[in-house]
């Protein structure tokens, strides 16, 4: 399962599910997009719960000022109780970890979003 890319760093974009598809798929649409990456299975970010695995890294540029997504967790579903207990614990950790590397005058943020909308409105 993989979609042609133009603007990821690799020119297949590996996706899991029928959401990652359609939001790759959005990414490379927009204009505001300027590289993004579906990140491999071996960017941990270290919990108490074990490691978790975002999804994307995502470099933003609107009104002239870029801004990176580090990461972003694509759910078709963004509300907590539809996420499996564990999944939505990590979720919170990765939250948590993100924000406190938040340092300087434009940090890394940390999102969820099922589609490029979601990301739109944070940025």
């Amino acid at each position: 399962m993989f979609k042609d890319s133009q603007k990821s760093v690799y020119e297949h974009v590996v996706y899991d599910s029928d959401t990652e598809r359609t939001f790759a798929d959005q990414l490379e649409k927009n204009e505001s997009i300027k590289v993004y990456a579906k990140l491999p299975g071996w960017f941990k970010v270290p919990t108490p719960l074990g490691t978790y695995n975002p999804d994307w890294a995502i470099l933003v540029e609107k009104d002239g000022t870029e801004r990176l997504y580090f990461v972003l967790e694509t759910k078709s579903s963004l509300f907590t109780d539809d996420l499996r207990d564990k999944e939505s614990a990590k979720i919170k950790c990765g939250k948590a970890h993100f924000a406190a590397l938040t340092v300087g005058e434009n940090p890394v943020h940390y999102i969820q979003a099922s589609n490029l909308d979601d990301l739109m409105a944070h940025c």
